[in-house]
C-alpha cells in the first residue's frame, strides 16, 4: 500500500528494479492497491468526485476501517488463500495498525506486515516540516471555507501549475526536488536523480482529501494517536465523547517489522519508537545503516536492491 497523495505506481516507478517486480520475478504474487481518491480510485456507486463534496468525507480511518478490508478481502477470495504478507510505505503502513485496532479479525489475515518509513506519532518531525504542520489547521479552516475538498489532483488548476513547473527543463528538479521534496523528505540525490523524477513526475502527487491532510495535522497537534475530531458536539454524536478516542495498538496483534531510515524527516526514531514500544507482535525493527536513507528511497531509490530489498526478502523467507 503506498503513501500519502501517492498510487500503487510508486512500486513500479524503477521498472526491473522496483519492489514490485522485484517480487513477482522471485515468484511472489503481487497485488498493488490504491487509497480511495487517487487517480486510479475515484469511481461511486452515485458520488462524482468532480463535484460531491461527499466524496471527499474521508481520512486514513475510511482508507484503513472500509477500504484496506475489502482489498484484502478481494486479495483471499481470488487466491484461495488464508493469510497474505503486506507491505505498506508512509501512511501505507498507518492504516494496517488502524485495521488491527479497529477491526481485530483482520490480525488472522495479515501473515506480516512490512511498515516501511513508519507514519504512527508525528511528535518529533523535523524541520521545516514541523512549522508546516502547525498551520495545518488554518489551512484547513480556509479550504473548508472556500470549498476545496480534494488536494493535490494535477487535474485541477493548481496541479497543473505545479506539474508545469516541475516538468521544465533542468529548472523543474531543482525547484520541484532539490528546493521542496529533498527539504521536506530528507535530501539523497545519489537516489534520486533526474531521469526517474521524470517518471515520477508523471504521477505524483496524485489526489487527497483535506480531512486526510486536517487528520495528520490533528495527531501532530494532539500528540495522540487517534480518530478525527468532529469537534466537541460532532465528537458527542460519533464517539459519545467530547474528545476522539485513540487508536488501541495493544490490540495490533499482527506480525509488523518496522524498517527506517535515519535522513526520515517525517518518520523520526523518537517517533518509531513510541510506536515499537506499544505494538505488542513487532518481529524486527531494523534501521537502515544507510546515513542519507530518506522518506522516499523505500519506493523510488536507485539502489534499493542494495540497501533495502535484502531486509525484505529475508523477513519473507523467515515468517512465510
Amino acid at each position: 500500500m503506498h503513501g500519502l497523495s501517492d498510487t500503487a505506481d510508486t512500486w513500479l516507478v524503477r521498472g526491473n528494479g522496483s519492489l514490485a517486480i522485484t517480487l513477482a520475478n522471485a515468484g511472489y504474487d503481487v497485488w498493488l492497491g490504491n487509497c480511495r481518491g487517487n487517480r486510479y480510485s475515484r469511481r461511486h456507486v452515485y458520488l462524482d468526485p468532480d463535484n460531491d463534496p461527499l466524496f471527499w468525507e474521508f481520512s486514513f480511518h475510511e482508507h484503513a476501517v472500509y477500504d484496506l478490508p475489502a482489498i484484502i478481502d478481494t486479495i483471499l477470495d481470488e487466491t484461495g488463500s488464508k493469510k497474505l504478507n503486506a507491505i505498506g510505505h508512509s501512511q501505507g503502513n498507518t492504516i494496517f495498525y488502524i485495521l488491527g485496532s479497529i477491526r481485530p479479525e483482520y490480525n488472522e489475515k495479515v501473515n506480516l506486515m512490512i511498515a516501511l518509513a513508519p507514519v504512527c506519532y508525528l511528535h518529533n518531525i523535523k524541520p521545516p516540516l514541523y512549522t508546516l504542520f502547525t498551520f495545518i489547521p488554518l489551512l484547513n479552516d480556509f479550504l473548508k471555507k472556500v470549498n476545496i475538498n480534494e488536494l493535490f489532483g494535477t487535474e485541477k488548476i493548481p496541479g497543473k501549475i505545479l506539474k508545469a513547473l516541475c516538468s521544465i527543463p533542468y529548472v523543474g528538479y531543482t525547484i520541484c526536488i532539490e528546493n521542496i521534496l529533498f527539504t521536506l523528505l530528507g535530501a539523497d540525490p545519489e537516489e534520486f536523480d533526474r531521469d526517474v523524477f521524470k517518471i515520477v513526475n508523471t504521477f505524483f502527487p496524485s489526489s487527497t482529501s483535506r480531512k486526510n491532510l486536517d487528520h495528520f495535522g490533528q495527531i501532530f497537534k494532539s500528540r495522540r494517536f487517534e480518530r478525527y475530531d468532529y469537534g466537541v458536539i460532532g465528537n458527542k454524536a460519533m464517539y459519545n465523547s467530547s474528545t476522539p478516542p485513540s487508536y488501541d495498538l495493544k490490540k495490533v496483534v499482527m506480525r509488523i517489522a518496522l524498517i527506517v531510515g535515519l535522513n526520515d524527516n517525517i518518520s523520526s526514531l523518537k517517533d518509531i519508537d513510541l510506536l515499537s514500544n506499544q505494538l505488542p507482535n513487532m518481529v524486527n525493527y531494523t534501521v537502515s545503516p544507510r546515513k542519507t536513507f530518506n522518506h522516499m528511497d523505500d519506493t523510488w531509490g536507485k539502489n534499493m536492491a542494495v540497501y533495502l530489498f535484502p531486509y525484505i526478502f529475508d523477513l519473507l523467507k523467515e515468517y512465510s
